[in-house]
This record gives structure tokens, C-alpha cells and sequence, in this order.
């Protein structure tokens, strides 16, 4: 028996899905709030003029986390449990930035329902800005 939303059919190698998200001041000042980390690089744009950056970035996991809503909400979709994630933080993502997050099927262990997928977000501009792999158990 399965839980509500939850399917027994596991993805196939090769499905994928998407998701965007313009992460906008608010959003990234709730972000902050909401895990304690205030770090200015992410909230104050004077500051944030002074670093590397030039301007005020998005926390990485913030950006990262569209992946975990890919995951839970579309492939391999409800009931998928995560067992892991690997990053590389590759490039920032700018306070008002549109990033597309996607993910891909590349194996499934249909005896153990563990499905192992390439994950990545990449900005509007097309610069990969974190890649991975997430497995889950489905």
C-alpha cells in the first residue's frame, strides 16, 4: 500500500524535470532568518560591494534546495525519501537572479527503489551555478 500522492512506479534513466525560482530580496532575507546565517555578503549591499562578489549573493543552499522540491514534488515526486546529495558551488547566484533547477534519472536498483539522479541549477544568463548527484529511496 502506498501513502497518499505516492506511486509504486519508479522514473526510468533518462526522465528529468525542471523548476525556477527568482530569488528576490525578501526571499533571500527570510532564507537568512529562518537557518541563522545573516552573513552580509548575502543582505547588505554596501558590504557585499567589498567582496569578490560585487553585490549581494544567494545562499548556496538556498539555491540548492529547488533541487529537494524537484525531488519531493515532481521526479521521482511524493514520497521520495533523500539519502544523500552531493554540490559544487560553481558560480554565485545574484540576489535577483532566475535560477532553473533540473534533474535526471541516471540509475535505477529497482530491487532496493533507490533511484540515483545528475542534479544542477544554472542561471538565466546559462552559467551552471551548482552540480551534483541525489539519490533517494522511492
Amino acid at each position: 500500500m502506498t501513502a497518499l500522492g505516492e506511486s509504486d512506479t519508479l522514473p526510468s534513466v533518462g526522465q528529468r524535470a525542471t523548476r525556477s525560482c527568482e530569488f528576490t530580496p525578501a526571499m533571500v532575507a527570510q532564507f537568512a532568518t529562518l537557518v541563522g546565517d545573516r552573513n552580509p555578503v548575502h543582505l547588505d549591499a554596501d558590504y557585499a560591494a567589498t567582496t569578490p562578489f560585487g553585490a549581494p549573493i544567494v545562499h548556496g543552499m538556498f539555491a540548492a534546495s529547488l533541487l529537494s522540491g524537484i525531488l519531493g514534488e515532481q521526479l521521482p515526486g511524493p514520497g521520495s525519501i533523500y539519502l544523500g546529495q552531493s554540490l559544487r558551488f560553481e558560480a554565485p547566484v545574484f540576489v535577483g537572479d532566475t535560477v532553473t533547477a533540473s534533474v535526471e534519472v541516471v540509475a535505477v536498483r529497482a530491487e532496493k527503489r533507490i533511484v540515483t539522479l545528475r542534479t544542477e541549477c544554472v542561471r538565466e544568463d546559462g552559467v551552471r551555478v551548482i552540480s551534483g548527484e541525489a539519490v533517494v529511496k522511492r
